[in-house]
């Protein structure tokens, strides 16, 4: 059995392990490739005897990971069209994100 853990980011939820790799949502606070990032907001901590269950977090528990790069998705486009009307708006739409490498669980 695999030691894993639950985290909570940027309103979504990851199932991680040590040494995963993951794209999350950019953080309001500006970070480098190669810094250290710690998650407090852990879920739910599973290490292969027993499972602890936060309500909602657990108090004391953390996942450090640090950043391998940061980037834009591929660009969506958003269209806004009215028949009849000659009512057409084209955006497009790129999300930032960070791509960081889980070290440790805890």
């Amino acid at each position: 059995m695999t030691e894993f853990a639950v985290i909570k980011t940027g309103g979504k939820q990851y199932q991680v392990k040590v040494g995963d790799v993951l794209s999350i949502e950019k953080f309001a606070n500006p970070v480098k490739v190669g810094d250290s990032v710690i998650f407090d907001h852990v879920l739910l901590v599973d290490n292969g005897k027993e499972t602890t269950i936060g309500t909602p977090f657990i108090k004391g528990a953390k996942v450090t990971a640090t950043v391998e790069s940061q980037g834009r998705a591929a660009k969506i486009k958003v269209v806004k069209y009215k028949q009849k009307s000659r009512y057409l708006v084209q955006r497009g739409h790129r999300q930032p994100f960070l791509k960081v490498k889980i070290n440790t669980l805890g």
